[in-house]
């Protein structure tokens, strides 16, 4: 029997954060499609690592169950990183609540009922969520708190108060967040951690699609504005999972570390803000 790390969404931040982490576990990469699961369960297994692919459906809550119970019939599950999700340029609104909101708070609940002790979990959320305007105080109760079958009824959540993808999407990655933190909370009393990450543009296929989007311009603007004049790399992300994940990380659990070049800096207070001075 081995440690093992859930690994849901087969893109390359997840995959960078655990070739990091997943030296002598048995790693189950889940993904809706199961050839992108194969592909990074290949390519780790190519470096020397213990992967097996598993089609999971991040928005059903029964298939998640089977990603867990597959990861327990090989030892106690150690770690989880959630990197699953999809972007305002790939789903309409309903897809981006049932996944990345719905979908991140029941994979945070159930796999919080079975983590080891001792054992961490990091989900990447997004710097989009830090440059929508605040919700009221009850609004970020109802996301971190409320039951996950209720989420997606609440009044704000319903898709004639949402705006586009985007305003999905940010609403979305705040409710991470919030969930991260009300969960930690639950992990804390079987002795693990659980934070998020939000990272700004990285470097990845998803990326790629929204540099070729749509909103291509937006994003192309953002990173050559912000204080690091560059988009990050995967690699970068896998540096702040590390510190999260291992001993060093310790007494750090409930928090989302921004890493996003300054971008959300430059948003508010720089020339990424529309009435800054040129």
């Amino acid at each position: 029997m081995k440690n093992v790390m859930l690994l849901t969404g087969a893109g390359q931040i997840g995959m960078a954060i655990a070739r990091r982490m997943g030296a002598g576990m048995k790693i189950f990469v889940g993904d809706k499609k199961l050839e992108n699961a194969q592909a990074v369960a290949e390519t780790m297994n190519q470096a020397g690592f213990d992967a097996t692919a598993v089609e999971t459906d991040l928005s059903s809550r029964e298939s998640i169950r089977k990603l867990i119970a597959q990861g327990q019939k090989q030892g106690e599950i150690k770690m989880l990183i959630n990197a699953a999700g999809v972007s305002p340029s790939q789903a309409p609104v309903e897809a981006i609540l049932k996944v990345d909101l719905y979908g991140t708070a029941v994979l945070l609940e159930e796999v919080g009922r079975v983590i080891a002790p001792g054992g961490v979990g990091v989900t990447i959320s997004s710097q989009s969520g830090w440059r929508m305007p605040a919700l009221t105080a009850r609004q970020d109760a109802l996301l971190a708190t409320a039951p996950v079958e209720e989420l997606l009824k609440l009044d704000f959540l319903r898709p004639e108060n949402i705006r586009d993808t985007l305003h999905a999407y940010q609403l979305a990655k705040r409710c991470n967040e919030k969930r991260v933190m009300a969960q930690a909370v639950e992990w804390g009393k079987r002795g693990a951690r659980l934070n998020a990450i939000a990272p700004g543009i990285i470097v990845t296929p998803l990326a790629l699609d929204e540099f070729n989007g749509p909103r291509g311009d937006f994003y192309k603007n953002m990173f050559a504005k912000c204080p690091a004049g560059r988009p990050g790399t995967a690699d970068e992300v896998a540096n702040v999972a590390e510190l999260m994940m291992s001993d060093k990380g310790a007494f750090i659990t409930g928090s989302t570390f921004l890493m996003d070049g300054g971008a959300t800096a430059s948003y508010f207070y720089g020339p990424l803000n529309p009435d800054h001075p040129e």
